[in-house]
């Protein structure tokens, strides 16, 4: 097993003994064995989805734990092949994304129509497939951020998914429409039996002031994550909260002072643990992104994988640091994350 503390370093103590007081646990809908019973068997999903979100919730090293490790590998067309493919380029081949996500023990791996597609008929029986049916288009000049539907619903039902996956640019002037889109598109994909994962984004210049990348408040990522649950995602994916106080920074919107101190501290598990509050109290299971590689991935990752669980979160989605690199440092990677969940001494806080 990872050593986990000493992977936290100086921040050990903090992050695995902090008590929040905030949303006390106690009031949270937790991850568990019994999730889909729990929680989910409660909705108007029905029994096909369901299934479906059992079969992601019952596979790889986190299986009937009622946490997910997912791959995500959408970046080809989010970030552009080479950069995303060039650090280690067996990934140009979509069969080496699949056999990551296998071998690094995921719940499901999540891409795109053209890699799920290519490989569907030898990996969709022996992996959940969750395809990302839009993206944003990185060739077009001058640079735009505006996500458009790739893919349809029924091409991936089709291909054997459990479920499907879409971004909306929370916050862009672009955000109406893809909130219109994916709606639809959600409401299709449940018609089908197909689970719904929505990438919670924000996208606005303004959100940055001062010297602060407002894009990960607490109270901002909050809502986003809020208008997600309610556009019936039944997992939402969202960058982990750093800081708070976007909506007083930046002077607009609606908020209440009680968000900044009795119901959101700066500690960075009580920072996420707003974001689960949001995600309707943690019934659409909360799960954050891994972010870009760099220096000290292993830690990073680890980092943002015990504050998700303390936090009350469902797991994590993390893709450039595990493809990044040779696949057996890939794994050795997501197989890090997974500890954490593994590891029954980090509690919920």
């Amino acid at each position: 097993m990872t050593d986990i503390a000493a992977l936290l370093g100086d921040e050990a103590g903090s992050l695995l003994e902090h008590v929040c007081t905030t949303f006390p646990k106690e009031r949270l809908h937790l991850p568990g064995p019994d999730f889909v019973d729990r929680v989910w068997a409660l909705s108007d999903r029905t029994p096909n989805v369901l299934r479906n979100l059992q079969a992601i919730l019952g596979h790889g090293r986190l299986a009937d734990t009622g946490y997910v490790s997912i791959l995500p590998v959408d970046q080809g067309v989010e970030h552009s092949a080479a950069a995303s493919f060039a650090p280690e380029p067996v990934y140009f081949d979509p069969e080496n994304i699949v056999r990551l996500a296998i071998e690094g023990g995921c719940n499901a791996v999540a891409s795109t129509l053209g890699v799920l597609g290519c490989v569907a008929r030898k990996f969709a029986h022996k992996i959940p497939f969750i395809l990302k049916l839009n993206h944003n288009e990185m060739l077009t000049y001058p640079g735009k951020y505006d996500q458009i539907p790739f893919a349809s619903v029924r091409q991936a039902f089709d291909m054997g998914a459990v479920a499907v996956g879409a971004t909306v640019y929370f916050g862009a002037p672009e955000s109406n429409r893809e909130i219109q889109e994916v709606s639809e598109m959600f409401q299709a994909a449940h018609e089908l039996g197909m689970a719904t994962i929505l990438w919670a984004y924000l996208r606005n210049p303004a959100f940055k002031k001062d010297g602060k990348d407002y894009h990960t408040a607490a109270d901002l990522t909050g809502q986003a994550n809020h208008l997600a649950s309610t556009m019936h995602a039944d997992i939402v994916k969202q960058k982990q909260a750093t800081l708070n106080g976007g909506y007083t920074a930046i002077g607009f919107g609606h908020t209440n002072p009680r968000v900044y101190g009795e119901l959101c501290t700066d500690h960075p598990v009580d920072l996420c643990r707003y974001q689960v509050a949001n995600c309707y109290m943690g019934r659409c299971g909360l799960i954050n992104s891994g972010g870009g590689s760099g220096k000290n991935d292993m830690a990073q990752a680890v980092r943002t994988a015990v504050i998700n669980k303390r936090a009350g979160g469902l797991g994590m989605i993390s893709g450039r640091k595990a493809f990044q690199r040779p696949m057996d440092e890939g794994v050795k990677l997501l197989n890090a994350i997974q500890d954490v969940y593994l590891d029954e001494t980090i509690t919920v806080a």
